[in-house]
C-alpha cells in the first residue's frame, strides 16, 4: 500500500474535496481519499494497478492539478 499527499491549490471548499474523492475513488486500486480544505491537501492510499502518474493525470483532468 502506498500513501501520498498532494498540495492542490485549486481546492477552495468542501465540494472540491467531495469531487476529488468521488473521481479518484473510482480508480481501481485506490483504497482511501482524504482531503483538507484549509491546507489544500489531499492524501490518497492506493495499491496496484493505481499509480501516482494515473492519479495525477486524473486530478489534472478534473481541474485539480497537483502543485509541483
Amino acid at each position: 500500500m502506498v500513501k501520498v499527499t498532494y498540495h492542490i491549490p485549486n481546492i477552495t471548499c468542501h465540494h472540491c474535496i467531495h469531487t476529488i474523492k468521488m473521481e479518484v475513488s473510482e480508480l481501481e486500486g485506490v483504497k482511501k481519499v482524504e482531503g483538507d480544505v484549509q491546507a489544500k491537501r489531499v492524501t490518497i492510499e492506493f495499491e496496484a494497478p493505481a499509480n501516482e502518474e494515473r492519479i495525477k493525470a486524473l486530478l489534472a483532468e478534473i481541474n485539480y492539478p497537483v502543485a509541483e
